[in-house]
């Protein structure tokens, strides 16, 4: 078994191997593939009571969130990307309410919203090969 700090420092590395070759979508789908395994951890802390554990762990992906919703082109999006940054925010404080309430149904209705924002990044990828 690979230690956490091998591991964590073994992720970075090809995080970032993963990043410098990115497109800007490619790095959205890469941030929110990251943000889901957060979201898995953080809810894990709050359904075990891990109250420090919980509040890092959502901070981490309040982060994670804030990154994406501000590398949003507000200029050039349009409605969409108003639309999302919303969503974006919207998420953030579900997650402060989650953290604060305890309650691992509104992470499940966060890792839902960026799951179905996920599917909508794949789309673009996929239209713009």
């Amino acid at each position: 078994m690979m230690n956490q700090e091998a591991y964590s420092s073994y992720h970075s590395v090809n995080l970032d191997a993963q990043t410098a070759r990115a497109s800007p979508i490619e790095l959205v789908l890469v941030l929110t593939d990251g943000l889901l395994e957060e979201l898995a951890r953080a809810r894990g802390h709050v359904v075990g009571k891990r109250y420090e554990l919980k509040a890092a762990s959502l901070n981490k992906c309040t982060e994670i969130i804030n990154g994406l919703s501000s590398s949003l082109d507000y200029d050039q999006g349009g409605e969409v990307v108003a639309n999302l940054g919303r969503l974006y925010d919207y998420c953030v404080a579900r997650l402060y309410r989650a953290g604060v309430d305890m309650d691992p149904a509104i992470v499940d209705e966060v890792t839902g919203l960026l799951t179905t924002i996920k599917q909508g990044w794949l789309g673009v990828q996929a239209k713009n090969g």
